[in-house]
């Protein structure tokens, strides 16, 4: 699974790395903690044009009676994820990138697990793959709320060592085939998600503050001692 992860560059550090036709919704802030239901960026595509703006994490059907139901959905299984009623509809029309910098898996048995961060060997920003929908707060007359959710695939490239599942991360040549909704040839994008995914990343062991959401500081992504086995 993938249920925190680190997104730190601003949007001019993004922009040579990511088709960003548009920003919107304010400047990227930095984040060495994110969090299910916090604000995240994400890349979707509207009227053939890129749009980078801000999804809460936790995927809200447009079915759904109420939002806390993303607490629930930050995660889709790329086995599931073309015929699961929660995220069927999002897979074939509403595609997203989600921008990161890396993300945190913990290590160890239970009482005992080391925090562990991992990004790309070269640690450059990547792409998780994502939907997205919008969903209407009927108390609020109809107030849009944007949500999005991770795909995750199982566990590859060493992570395995960490957990059985590991979001799915895209390379480049997928972003466009994946951000078009005119796309919804579901075998195509099944392909996407297992032959255009990064799988060769790097981790290293991390200050267990990172355990509190509310430690959100560069100092999270430092290389420490490994406190336990795994």
């Amino acid at each position: 699974m993938c249920g925190r992860f680190v997104g730190f560059r601003n949007l001019e550090q993004l922009k040579p790395y990511f088709p960003i036709d548009e920003a919107i919704g304010g400047e990227a802030v930095a984040n060495y903690n994110v969090a299910p239901t916090q604000e995240i960026l994400a890349i979707v595509r509207h009227d053939g044009r890129n749009i980078l703006d801000r999804y809460h994490w936790g995927l809200v059907p447009f079915w759904a009676k109420d939002k806390s139901i993303g607490y629930k959905m930050i995660n889709a299984r790329v086995e599931t994820v073309a015929s699961k009623p929660s995220f069927r509809e999002a897979f074939k029309k509403r595609r997203c990138l989600i921008v990161a910098d890396g993300f945190y898996e913990w290590a160890g048995k239970k009482g005992s697990r080391q925090p562990m961060y991992i990004t790309l060997p070269d640690e450059t920003p990547f792409a998780f793959a994502g939907l997205w929908e919008i969903w209407h707060d009927r108390e609020k007359d109809g107030e849009a709320y944007r949500s999005c959710t991770i795909i995750t695939r199982p566990a590859a490239g060493g992570i395995e060592r960490l957990h059985d599942r590991m979001p799915v991360i895209l390379s480049a040549q997928a972003y466009d085939p994946w951000l078009d909704p005119g796309n919804q040839d579901a075998a195509l994008l099944g392909r996407l998600l297992e032959e255009k995914a990064l799988t060769e990343l790097t981790f290293h062991p991390v200050t267990r503050e990172v355990n509190s959401v509310g430690h959100n500081d560069p100092s999270n992504l430092a290389p420490v001692q490994m406190e336990f086995g795994f």
